[in-house]
């Protein structure tokens, strides 16, 4: 269904691109580079080509929109899988960075009820003296 949606998607914008081009502005647009300068006016009228362009290129920028907005509804309610980095970061919550690191002697280690960022009410115990050195 996704890949259905993604296919029509991209037809639109590739229809889209093509419309916009083709039409005329102050000199003969990409229209005359494909012989659209002149005779186009034998087809369309007068005016036909850019009233049928113009209108055309309305039409396909409201599916385009649509398109977009029904992407962005599937894809919310899809349990599509997530980026590694998603998955790597829902895989290391609560884990801090520092925790891989050794501990240092002497300091008093953080239990799990204290808040990081808290200050410590107790104080570290006191290592043992060094022996003195003669």
């Amino acid at each position: 269904m996704i890949g259905f949606l993604l296919f029509i998607h991209v037809v639109i914008c590739v229809l889209l691109v093509m419309v916009i081009l083709l039409q005329s502005s102050k000199g003969s647009g990409l229209a005359g580079a494909f012989g659209g300068g002149g005779g186009a006016g034998a087809v369309f009228g007068g005016r036909g080509a850019a009233t049928f362009l113009s209108k055309l290129t309305t039409v396909l920028a409201i599916l385009f929109m649509l398109s977009n907005i029904g992407h962005s509804i599937i894809s919310k309610s899809s349990s599509a899988p997530k980026s590694l980095i998603q998955q790597e970061a829902a895989k290391g919550r609560g884990i801090s960075p520092a925790s891989a690191l050794p501990a240092i002697p002497g300091a008093v280690q953080q239990t799990t009820e204290e808040q990081p960022g808290e200050i410590q009410t107790t104080q570290p115990e006191t290592p043992p003296p060094f022996p003195k050195q003669e």
